[in-house]
């Protein structure tokens, strides 16, 4: 009762100060939290305006997890601070009801748990520079200012390299297979596997250029000076052969070949693959299931009776067989990253330093795909996932549309810049991000 009557004269004597003649009088209920409906103790307030005991937004975003204001639901930005001038407008007020608010505070070990995790995420958020003392408002970590720059400068120099270099085995996606020479035609042979490399020989003693490999007939290579024994590789041979046949150019048959004939097509898988697996693979399936769908799907989901070669099994393909579309049908629902990188595991032997980059960028986006998944569970806000799978299908849509548009005027070389940097450079910011991540006190 003595505490009662104490709190209740200190409001009136604050009733009574804080009403000059003419002007309005200040209520105490100003001074109230809205989480406690008490007065606050270290009031601090948010971008949307509201005022909160630093205690109660504690534990409401510890509970929540949610950064938004409690009262109002707006997110606040950056890490809110104790609104000093408040803080001390209330303690001269109140000091006494904020004396022993703050011991009860102190006795609460919930509390003190709570008020000690926001503190921590806090300082997460706002890191110092070291010798210093002042505040980094942009964060920092692994992916510093300094590495940024040497990244731009070596994305640069390696689009500079890669534009102004010529290759032989380029060149054959574009020189019509009439004109090739025998040097040519045994740079054709090679890329078919390993095991052409035996009939090398043979084809340089016969001097066969692109004229007279047009004229060869399964037939011709059973005779000399050919004589392939091995069924199967005059089959995969003739099968490729075909394709010269049909298309007049060696068809692209590794990476920087498909770059070469479809650089607008290998820019935006690249791409949409790194963003948007699901929607990418649906999309090869519906406008590019022969050229691109197929060998993709029979690549990561094999049969026994494919060849072992890379690049030989990638021949006269047929439709997948059931088995085949329910291994890829689990694996494009939970572990889309895994698809892709399967799919590079299995082109290590013709690309070994691109595959690896790209099986550990598949391995840090499963990571990250499985924190924000994870963080969804934690806030109960998997409800809201088709809502964001419809607002990224359509986000997705604009920015493809957006380029569509504007790629005549893209010049070649910011083309080729941003290649290089999704391939080899986007691994290194995907590690800070699982940094970020993993020291992010939620999880």
């Amino acid at each position: 009762e003595d505490e009662t009557l104490q709190g209740e004269t200190e409001r009136a004597e604050v009733e009574t100060r804080a009403a000059p003649e003419g002007g309005r009088r200040l209520s105490v209920s100003e001074f109230l939290c809205h989480c406690c409906y008490d007065i606050m103790v270290n009031p601090t307030t948010l971008n949307c305006g509201h005022s909160f005991c630093r205690h109660c937004l504690a534990l409401w975003w510890v509970s929540s997890k949610k950064n938004e204001c409690p009262e109002c639901r707006e997110k606040w930005e950056g890490f809110p601070k104790v609104n000093i001038l408040f803080r001390d407008v209330i303690e001269k007020l109140f000091s006494d009801a904020i004396e022993q608010r703050k011991e009860d505070i102190l006795q609460n070990s919930d509390v003190a748990r709570s008020l000690a995790t926001f503190q921590k995420y806090g300082n997460d958020q706002m890191p110092t520079v070291r010798n210093t003392g002042r505040i980094n408002p942009q964060g920092g970590g692994f992916f510093s200012g300094v590495l940024t720059a040497l990244t731009c400068v070596a994305v640069v120099l390696l689009g500079y390299h890669w534009s102004s270099r010529e290759f032989e085995e380029d060149h054959l996606v574009h020189k019509p297979v009439a004109k090739w020479t025998a040097k040519e035609v045994i740079i054709w042979l090679e890329q078919l596997g390993p095991w052409a490399s035996h009939y090398k020989e043979r084809f340089l003693l016969e001097k066969a250029n692109g004229r007279l490999l047009l004229t060869l007939t399964e037939e011709d290579f059973t005779k000399e000076p050919f004589s392939i024994e091995n069924s199967n590789h005059r089959k995969a041979i003739m099968a490729e052969l075909e394709r010269v046949k049909a298309l007049g150019v060696k068809p692209p048959q590794n990476l920087w070949e498909y770059k070469a004939v479809n650089p607008g097509k290998s820019l935006f898988l690249l791409y949409a693959l790194k963003s948007s697996p699901r929607l990418s693979m649906l999309y090869l399936y519906l406008f590019d299931y022969t050229e691109a769908f197929l060998p993709f799907i029979h690549t990561i989901c094999p049969t026994q009776d494919m060849y072992e070669d890379a690049v030989t099994k990638l021949i006269d393909l047929q439709d997948p067989s059931w088995k085949q579309w329910r291994e890829f049908i689990v694996k494009y629902l939970f572990l889309p990253y895994q698809l892709i990188a399967e799919f590079a595991w299995d082109w290590l032997d013709v690309h070994y330093w691109t595959s690896r980059f790209i099986i550990v960028n598949a391995m840090l986006l499963s990571v990250l795909e499985l924190f924000s998944f994870s963080r969804l569970w934690s806030r109960r806000e998997l409800k809201t996932v088709p809502h964001r799978m419809w607002r990224h299908f359509w986000k997705a849509l604009t920015q493809g549309l957006f380029v569509a548009i504007f790629w005549p005027f893209i010049p070649q070389f910011v083309c080729n810049c941003l290649f290089y940097w999704a391939l080899y450079f986007n691994p290194i910011t995907n590690i800070d991000q699982v940094v970020k991540e993993v020291r992010r006190p939620e999880t």
